[in-house]
């Protein structure tokens, strides 16, 4: 469906450049259901991965463009249709027959492929002539357009490419059939006037590229990558490529909530639309930030800790007499709750269910009793329960139901006196039960030393995170925890672009009131990741990833 030219397509690629990120890993069904929270989010596209990197990498895919793909996704104006299932693929035959095949499913499937143009791209690393790049091009993006009516293409390094040829590029990619052409600026070295004139110079100069969409995708490595983005759609670009947090490669990508906020805190200078809800962007930052094991900084714009905080006194004192005088926007419009007392330990099931649909949750009987039970065990330690406090509770539950094995209880003796020790129960995927006992230099070390002498899974702990949700030392904390296996079992990560790889790293998340017990799940959380690709790097010899 033709959009109007005042409105700006958000093309989420949070599951393929985002995973990008070293420690980013995701699992199967955490893809699925962050996929499932875009689409709730509003996303026109959601680039699902890169399906020739591994059979699972492609059956990811292929999940999301069967379920996803087919069904509306939310959004200001309610049900939307489902929303567009992207699938990368680099200019050959192969890469693009594994991406028609994975998103073939969706309602509305598109082929994203790519090839460098830049000077330095074409000699150093594709070790082709300007004018083989240009054939390559023109057959491949047909070759796509054969298969698949929506075609992407990405002249890779764009941003430092010679405009003359790019517009040559270009014109052939739409003769071939692309239907969007993006524009990126894959090392974040443009600075927002020159990616505006790149912009320019396409609209101006491309034959045909009014019947196109121009689109951008900018890298952060000088922190430009919102500027940049903003500029290029005043320049006549109307689709933003984005990730949620900003994730990806290196410094990252634009961050989503960034381009989406300043579009609709600013539309007097825009006078630009998206299809974004923006009420569900700090639910599906913190299940990104969850699931991913990559905490956001407290001063990150939009969905930090620290957005909406005031400490100096001249601005409290400002606050107190008009909110606008320090807030840009409203924590509500991004969804963002303010309240303090939400539920308490009197509170029914009912009154439970209302108020996590009204956070935008969906639970199923079975997930509602969980999450009741989990609920009445926090409101009998806590005198009050936020919407942080819910949110939480229930992001847990859903992240820990995804273990192989889980926490079933833990006991740590420590202090000044004598060693400290930690005993763990662990559930196992067949239902079965481990108890072990260890000691070590702390609580947090002796209990994952006792996991360790369960799962039996070397490897070493790159980081590892605390954070309070609320304030107050009765608050639930939040851990999470990065880690690298030791024995070089698990496959490396391989950039489709640079096509350099680098040591796989998997993230864990864990909440509760104890944060020796949050602490415990986190770990055991990124295990069970490292344990499942593993077993998958077992089961598929030849696995490239």
């Amino acid at each position: 469906m033709t959009k109007p030219n005042n409105y700006v397509r958000i093309f989420d690629t949070t599951l393929r450049d985002g995973e990008q990120s070293p420690g980013a890993t995701l699992t199967s069904p955490e893809k699925l259901e962050i996929a499932r929270g875009l689409a709730r989010l509003g996303v026109d596209i959601i680039e699902a991965g890169f399906p020739v990197a591994s059979p699972d990498d492609f059956q990811g895919v292929y999940r999301i463009a069967q379920e996803v793909g087919n069904t509306p996704r939310g959004g200001e104006a309610g049900e939307s249709p489902p929303p567009i299932i992207c699938g990368l693929a680099r200019a050959t035959e192969a890469d693009i027959d594994a991406a028609w095949e994975a998103v073939q499913p969706a309602a509305s499937p598109r082929i994203h492929t790519f090839l460098a143009t830049s000077p330095i791209h074409m000699e150093h690393k594709l070790g082709m002539s300007p004018e083989e790049v240009l054939a390559r091009v023109a057959k491949m993006v047909a070759y796509a357009h054969a298969l698949c009516a929506d075609v992407e293409f990405s002249p890779e390094d764009a941003g430092r490419s010679q405009p003359a040829f790019l517009y040559r590029v270009l014109e052939a990619a739409i003769r071939a059939g692309a239907t969007t052409l993006n524009i990126p600026d894959t090392v974040g070295y443009t600075t927002p006037d020159e990616f505006r004139d790149l912009i320019a110079g396409i609209m101006a100069n491309v034959p045909g590229i009014e019947e196109v969409t121009v689109s951008v995708h900018c890298h952060n490595d000088l922190g430009l990558a919102t500027a940049n983005t903003l500029a290029g759609i005043m320049a006549g670009a109307r689709q933003a490529e984005v990730t949620v947090n900003g994730l990806g490669e290196r410094a990252g990508n634009t961050a989503l909530e960034e381009v989406v906020m300043a579009l609709h805190t600013r539309h007097p200078v825009y006078a630009l639309e998206t299809g974004i809800d923006t009420k569900q962007i700090t639910r599906i930052s913190h299940m990104i930030s969850n699931y991913t094991g990559m905490p956001v900084q407290p001063n990150k714009a939009i969905v930090g800790a620290n957005a909406f905080a005031h400490e100096a006194g001249i601005h409290q004192d400002g606050m107190l007499k008009n909110n606008n005088t320090y807030e840009i926007m409203l924590p509500a419009t991004v969804g963002l709750s303010r309240s303090r007392l939400v539920l308490g330990k009197h509170s029914g099931r009912h009154a439970l269910k209302t108020r996590l649909e009204e956070l935008g949750f969906d639970l199923g009987e079975d997930e509602l009793a969980e999450a009741f039970q989990r609920f009445k065990q926090v409101a009998d330690k806590k005198k009050t329960i936020t919407d942080a406090d819910l949110e939480v509770l229930v992001e847990d539950q859903m992240y820990q139901a995804k273990q192989i094995y889980s926490l079933a209880g833990l006991q740590v003796a420590c202090g000044t006196m004598g060693l400290p020790t930690a005993t763990v129960r662990l559930h196992g995927p067949e239902g079965e039960t481990y108890v072990q006992a260890s000691v070590g230099t702390g609580p947090v070390d002796a209990a994952y030393k006792a996991i360790d002498d369960v799962l039996q899974v070397p490897n070493t702990l790159l980081e590892f995170s605390v954070n309070a949700v609320t304030e107050g030392i009765d608050a639930i904390g939040e851990v999470t925890v990065r880690l690298k296996p030791e024995n070089g079992s698990i496959p490396r990560r391989t950039s489709p672009q640079s096509g350099r790889s680098h040591a796989r790293s998997f993230g864990g998340y864990g909440a509760d009131t104890d944060i020796i017990v949050a602490s415990a799940k986190a770990y055991l959380s990124g295990l069970n990741k490292l344990i499942a690709a593993r077993e998958y790097l077992e089961q598929e010899a030849e696995i490239v990833v």
